[in-house]
């Protein structure tokens, strides 16, 4: 008879996280737009409903992005369990509301946030289709739609496991926190506000937070890989920047001067997808660095080179820490300018031979500075009106909406080296925002091990048709990585001294996020082809199997 309960009940979830995820997707909430609020109003009011937050409106509130123009804003919900109020432990849910854009749905945008319906029209066009989404299709078993795979009904699992625990919570021992924050896919601004708001809960009401889990989704990790998996720890990112300064010339004397984007090709040909950069702990490896931006800085058309070339690299560590990756950086910096200079003396040789020139070596020595020598340098030159100079510039950015955090730095770079008196060409290596730490859980501490028991006995009592594994880090970038922070002093230095616009245009919450200090694992829905027009859902794992891994996963953090 328990067993008959058990299984109607569990079907009752199921459909009620399908119904929350697909009201949650009609939603459209794309980031960077004022749709994102209406999204977080939804959750809002969900929990508005509950008798819990009537009786307790305190433990429910909005936490606005400061100073944003699109007045976004993000949901924090307190449940506290009633059967021990002793019992302070405490598990962090974490989920973001928002989507990437519709555009790529082309004739079809408008069904892009309906399910059902555009499963419907898809069905009309099918052939068009890529052969494994179509197959997907025929299957019956995935539901498309934009955000409803990420990460929609990642957020519909933890607020029907928060509607049931609130329907027998004089049964509940322990606390669940839920922020359901804006923003994740562009600037994680949300969850930036957010985790002073949790620490502040944390020490007002002496809350033992044991760990934060995250419902994002997940997927396959290579083509035939019939895995699912959950994750923890997750990786982090950086974005190690350089700006390049050549010498300018006419092209009619090309030898004359020091192409910029010659550097910049070197440092991509020895940067983009070198596996020398990956970060292997485990087993795991992190995907090699990419570059996200390159081009010169050449404002207009004319036959003069350029001066000055930027580029900048996506860098996913397991536990390389920013210092680690600077020095990394100012190296191959070093060796592409070195590599370069070769390069061009080599040519301009031939050059030579060919017209009958005497031949003389390039007169540029390799010189590769971090943005921190740099500042020094400048400084040392021109006294300290340069930081009232720079603080002027950086005052008139701050109130500038069309620069953002990456212009912002590349702006205070590029001022900063004019400002030199030594104009000779060379690299500055810096990093651009944002910054995510990675997480790496080695089962160390109390809370390290807690999680990895819970997750492991979630995954072994979890009775499904599914291979179901574990592993050290949640490879895609996600809002996890704001629950802690290094706290080595060099470590955060690095990263400190070495990101121009840190603390005023780039806030980073780090000493709550190192006071947070928790372990992380993310156990969400599986689909497909997240942020692409076929982005699908597979129902029966997404409703069924993940939401019971995250609800043993909860428990055993609370009573294990």
């Amino acid at each position: 008879m328990d067993e008959v309960i058990n299984k109607e009940s569990l079907a009752n979830r199921a459909e009620r996280i399908e119904e929350l995820a697909v009201d949650l997707t009609r939603q459209r909430s794309v980031t960077e737009t004022v749709e994102e609020q209406l999204a977080t109003e939804k959750v809002h009011h969900f929990f508005q409903q509950m008798t819990y937050f009537e009786e307790n409106p305190d433990d429910l509130f909005f936490v606005p992005v400061p100073n944003d123009k699109w007045d976004r804003k993000s949901v924090i919900a307190l449940l506290r369990g009633k059967k021990d109020p002793a019992n302070n432990k405490t598990v962090v849910l974490i989920g973001h509301t928002d989507t990437v854009g519709i555009s790529d749905y082309g004739d079809l945008k408008h069904y892009a946030h309906l399910p059902y319906e555009l499963t419907e029209k898809l069905k009309e066009r099918k052939y068009l289709l890529p052969k494994e989404a179509r197959e997907d299709l025929d299957s019956g078993e995935y539901l498309f739609g934009r955000g409803l795979f990420d990460m929609k009904t990642g957020d519909a699992i933890i607020m029907t496991l928060m509607e049931e625990i609130e329907s027998k919570l004089d049964e509940f021992s322990g606390n669940i926190l839920f922020a359901a924050v804006c923003d994740e896919e562009a600037n994680s601004a949300g969850m930036r506000s957010c985790v002073p708001e949790i620490t502040r809960l944390r020490d007002e009401n002496k809350l033992d937070l044991t760990a934060l889990i995250n419902t994002d989704y997940m997927t396959s990790e290579y083509p035939g890989d019939e895995k699912k998996y959950v994750y923890v720890g997750t990786v982090g990112k950086l974005m190690p920047s350089f700006y390049i300064v050549g010498k300018e010339t006419h092209v009619g004397e090309a030898f004359k001067g020091l192409d910029p984007n010659q550097l910049a090709a070197e440092l991509t040909s020895r940067i983009n997808l070198n596996t020398e950069f990956c970060d292997t702990v485990e087993g795991e490896s992190t995907l090699p660095p990419m570059s996200l931006k390159q081009r010169d800085l050449k404002p207009e058309y004319s036959v003069q080179t350029a001066k000055s070339a930027h580029v900048y690299y996506n860098y996913a560590t397991h536990t390389q820490t920013p210092d680690i990756v600077m020095e990394k950086m100012k190296q191959v910096g070093k060796d592409a300018f070195e590599a370069v200079m070769d390069q061009l003396n080599e040519h301009y040789r031939n050059y030579c031979m060919l017209t009958g020139r005497q031949f003389e070596p390039y007169p540029y020595e390799p010189k590769v500075l971090t943005y921190q020598e740099l500042k020094e340098r400048v400084i040392e030159d021109q006294g300290n009106g340069v930081v009232d100079q720079l603080n002027r510039a950086k005052q008139k950015w701050l109130l500038d909406d069309s620069v953002d955090e990456r212009e912002y730095a590349l702006k205070e770079v590029e001022l900063l080296q004019t400002m030199w008196k030594n104009q000779e060409p060379v690299i500055i290596v810096y990093f651009t925002p944002p910054y995510y730490p990675h997480i790496y859980v080695k089962g160390e501490t109390t809370k390290e091990k807690r999680l990895l028991d819970a997750v492991s006995h979630a995954v072994d009592s979890t009775e499904s048709d599914y291979s179901l594994v574990y592993k050290k880090f949640f490879p895609y970038i996600s809002d996890l990585s704001y629950a802690s922070a290094p706290n080595n002093h060099a470590e955060v230095g690095a990263l400190i001294d070495n990101m121009p616009g840190f603390g005023t245009k780039y806030k980073l919450p780090l000493e709550d996020m190192q006071s947070l200090g928790l372990p992380v694992c993310d156990i969400g829905p599986f689909g497909k082809d997240s942020h692409k027009f076929t982005e699908r859902l597979h129902k029966h794992y997404s409703f069924e199997v993940a939401p019971e891994l995250v609800s043993k996963t909860i428990d055993g953090l609370l009573n294990g």
